[in-house]
């Protein structure tokens, strides 16, 4: 069982920079692969990015690659997505997932987190 809690959200310019983080409870992290999704109103949730269980590989969706960064500290239990020069577009609630396998469709991911809003002001 992991439970995942994520923070950092908030509201930013347009241009603006946020780091999230997602902390996880239980002595298994390290062996799960991590992702970030977002669901902005009245859309279907979309993968942003996922990092394996080492750290050693990751994946963006093409709207934020070169933008944001996903990184892991299994020392510490925890995810970040480091979100720069945001848009208004990235407005969305945020949410970290824990799988064993990960990828970019949601169903690969067994965890949740209960999410955190961004909202990118123009």
């Amino acid at each position: 069982q992991v439970q995942l809690v994520e923070s950092g959200g908030g509201l930013v310019q347009a241009g603006g920079s946020l780091r999230l983080s997602c902390a996880a409870s239980g002595r298994t992290f390290s062996s799960y692969a991590m992702g970030w999704f977002r669901q902005a109103p009245g859309k279907e949730r979309e993968f942003v990015a996922a990092i394996s269980w080492s750290g050693g590989s990751t994946y963006y969706a093409d709207s934020v690659k070169g933008r944001f960064t996903i990184s892991r500290d299994n020392a510490k239990n925890t995810v970040y997505l480091q979100m720069n020069s945001l848009k208004p577009e990235d407005t969305a609630v945020y949410y970290c997932a824990a799988g064993q396998d990960g990828g970019t469709d949601y169903y690969e991911y067994d965890y949740w987190g209960q999410g955190t809003q961004v909202t990118v002001s123009s």
